[in-house]
């Protein structure tokens, strides 16, 4: 069976590539004669392995020499607690811009750590857009402002990076990291589940500032107790990732998504691609009335094209044709229903292309 075009939000299509490496090092790795999966953590083997993961993703994103990177897991969603309880005391407060379902869940969990709350919402408007920057008004004394760079759902994206009237910022890049050129050093918490563009879900990585390290120490050693190990940045960065038995594998995945990423130009070069699927699709989307682009123009993602059809009873034959024609995963999430490509950085253009075609077709067949 040939592989399908997979536009899938996540766990999201790898380099073919990359598949193979990993196919290759699942019975013997390296010259340990054993499997990559039956090696421990503590061996020279992985430590040269978490090592490189940890030297490439730096160079890629830019990332400052007193940063602290962490490969973690349990997701982005624990990442919408753990923050807060480690940046936050229980009178402190976190402002939140809701452009989605993630920073929804968010903002939830961190009211169970901190005055949390959103200081702007586009949900009245089905999340369409992210906030201009004269709409967005922190709180006094709030302790930093929390966004989502990309929205998986609604298939809207940050293109430039929000006022935060000097707070700290944080920010989710679970669907962008690495597919254009972030300012890290602006920021004092980036986190990113590794499931759409670094690699298999079950890898968390973790980017910390100086401040938000020593504010997490701080913040523990205010708490009875201090804070749970497993919820501790101070802990953690002290360990290098290896309190617990990390994910060998996944993290052995990301070293190797990373080197696929250095050979196709970095992220500068990752950008350019990402761009020109973008003006593919959406230059399909906007030729015609057939077609209904949910996000407003200038809140456009260039990960997650979301679109209805003018003629909505058109949409369920679109998807089960889409797939009979090796073009998987288009479904629209529930939220918004009609249909969604995400084309993350291992997405070809020859998929967009394929998914682009198919498009014509259809709308030649029933427009």
């Amino acid at each position: 069976m040939s592989r399908a075009h997979n536009f899938s939000a996540g766990p999201a299509v790898l380099p073919v590539s990359v598949l193979e490496e990993l196919k290759e090092v699942l019975v013997e790795f390296g010259d340990t004669r054993q499997g990559l999966m039956e090696l421990s953590h503590r061996s020279p083997a992985f430590d040269a392995v978490i090592q490189s993961a940890e030297t490439r993703l730096r160079s890629l994103m830019g990332i400052p020499d007193d940063y602290t990177v962490l490969l973690l897991q349990g997701g982005a969603s624990l990442q919408f607690y753990m923050c807060p309880l480690n940046l936050t005391g229980s009178n402190d407060s976190i402002d939140f811009l809701d452009t989605g379902t993630w920073s929804s869940k968010a903002v939830k969990e961190a009211k169970r750590a901190a005055n949390a709350a959103n200081i702007w919402s586009g949900k009245e408007d089905t999340y369409r857009r992210v906030p201009k920057t004269g709409e967005i008004a922190t709180r006094d004394g709030s302790t930093y402002l929390h966004y989502t760079t990309n929205n998986t759902i609604y298939g809207t994206q940050f293109h430039d990076l929000p006022t935060s009237a000097g707070r700290h910022l944080v920010a989710d890049l679970s669907s962008d990291i690495c597919s254009r050129p972030f300012p890290v050093e602006q920021h004092d918490v980036i986190f990113a589940g590794a499931q759409k563009n670094l690699g298999p879900s079950g890898v968390t990585a973790v980017i910390l500032s100086p401040w938000a390290v020593d504010r997490s120490r701080n913040v523990g050693s205010q708490r009875p107790g201090g804070l749970p190990s497993m919820l501790d940045y101070g802990l953690m960065a002290d360990k290098k990732s290896m309190f617990n038995t990390p994910n060998t594998f996944g993290i052995f995945a990301l070293d190797r998504v990373l080197a696929w990423l250095e050979g196709k130009g970095g992220v500068a070069g990752m950008a350019q691609e990402n761009i020109e699927k973008a003006n593919l699709l959406y230059g399909e989307l906007d030729r015609s009335e057939f077609w209904q682009p949910h996000a407003a123009t200038d809140s456009r993602s260039q990960m997650n094209v979301t679109w209805r059809i003018s003629n909505r009873d058109l949409e369920a034959v679109f998807l089960q044709e889409a797939a009979a024609n090796g073009l998987n995963a288009l479904k629209g999430h529930r939220s918004v229903g009609g249909i969604r490509a995400s084309t993350y950085n291992a997405c070809p253009k020859a998929s967009v292309a394929a998914l682009v075609s198919f498009m014509q077709q259809f709308e030649a067949q029933r427009g």
